[in-house]
């Protein structure tokens, strides 16, 4: 079954100023949709009041229905935020235990953490601990996944293999995805949204994105 996600309605205003307004983004199961805008566009704002760790006036749903109406809607949607948000005092074991989520598995795709099992969190580097962070996520059971710049730190090799997790898992849940690499977010996404002047824009071919100013391609 096909889940929708949808959000609009959305007001934000920083010191009189207003930061978005006219908002409207929908994202489906089995699709990743890509967000692009430029530093202090409001990407994380927005990625933020749909999962709802930003309140402000706005309509976020789920098939329909408001996600203040749906009961555990925290477990339906999940948001990795640019900063890290683990502990560091736990390690990898009591990590991936919590989660439920199988270690072993996880090495087959990022054998260099093969002999790190029983490390703290604080002990990895910043690329090491947005790996742990962004896999847990994108194998998680939520309907949807919202990843704001999933790629910071990573290698190229890593990020190749956090966009073939992706791509991968898209078929058991949605995706919006963030990030100032925005080539890869390109090559990724079925659907494309430019956030400019408080509002998303639909890019319907990627001439568009350098029209309205976004990049050069």
């Amino acid at each position: 079954m096909k889940h929708i996600l949808e959000a609009d309605g959305i007001q934000l205003e920083y010191d009189n100023r207003k930061i978005l307004l006219r908002i409207y983004l929908k994202c489906e199961t089995g699709n990743i949709t890509g967000l692009l805008g430029k530093n202090g566009t409001g990407k994380s704002c927005l990625m933020r009041i749909i999962h709802s760790s930003l309140e402000c006036e706005s309509s976020i749903r789920i098939n329909g229905k408001s996600i203040k109406h749906l009961p555990q809607n925290k477990k339906q949607i999940l948001y990795l935020p640019q900063h890290h948000f683990i502990p560091k005092h736990l390690t990898l074991k009591s990590v991936f235990s919590h989660h439920a989520i199988n270690y072993s598995t996880f090495v087959n795709k990022f054998p260099e953490f093969s002999t790190k099992y029983k490390n703290s969190i604080g002990s990895l580097s910043g690329g090491e601990r947005r790996i742990v962070e962004t896999y847990l996520l994108i194998v998680s059971k939520a309907l949807f996944v919202l990843l704001d710049e999933p790629f910071t730190h990573l290698s190229p090799v890593q990020i190749e293999s956090i966009i073939a997790l992706i791509l991968e898992e898209k078929s058991n849940k949605g995706f919006l995805v963030s990030d100032h690499l925005f080539q890869h977010i390109l090559s990724i996404s079925n659907n494309l949204y430019l956030l400019k002047d408080g509002a998303t824009i639909l890019i319907n071919n990627q001439e568009e994105i350098e029209s309205l100013g976004y990049a050069r391609l």
